[in-house]
């Protein structure tokens, strides 16, 4: 089962989003991609939220533009950690969605990356699960070790 469950609310969001993938499976970390749009079919959404836990589901990453409602929505129905991607689109270039996202009400935490911080999403789910596994924390730390300059 997959230990990172990728939601996008539009497929216009696969390309920006699709280093997390890459990334995971570098690093061999088991992940699944799906799109859910968070106000255009809520149940699918509230439905990858609520069964992702039994599925093996370690951590989600919610990648969503404009309102960017999904990472919220996602964080308000499970206890898994959720990693929202704010996209730039729309006028305000994904300024919304940061907002959007790092903006969540006190019990309800969702981490934020950058807008467009695909890749730092990833690492961060890596970084998360490393905590409980030692092969992958070895992995990640000679990941870091190679960004020295």
């Amino acid at each position: 089962m997959a230990k990172v469950r990728i939601i996008l609310g539009s497929k216009s969001d696969l390309e920006i989003c699709k280093p997390i993938e890459e990334i995971l499976s570098e690093f061999g970390v088991e992940n699944e991609l799906f799109i859910s749009s968070a106000h255009r079919n809520p149940e699918k959404t509230t439905k990858l939220a609520t069964e992702a836990e039994k599925g093996g589901v370690k951590v989600i990453i919610a990648c969503a533009g404009l309102a960017a409602h999904l990472p919220g929505v996602v964080a308000a129905q499970t206890t898994l950690p959720v990693i929202g991607v704010p996209i730039a689109s729309g006028a305000l270039n994904g300024v919304d969605a940061l907002y959007s996202i790092a903006q969540m009400p006190p019990g309800v935490p969702v981490a934020c990356v950058a807008i467009n911080g695909a890749k730092n999403a990833a690492y961060l789910a890596i970084q998360m699960l490393a905590n409980s596994d030692d092969e992958l924390r070895e992995k990640y730390r000679a990941y870091k070790e190679s960004l020295k300059v």
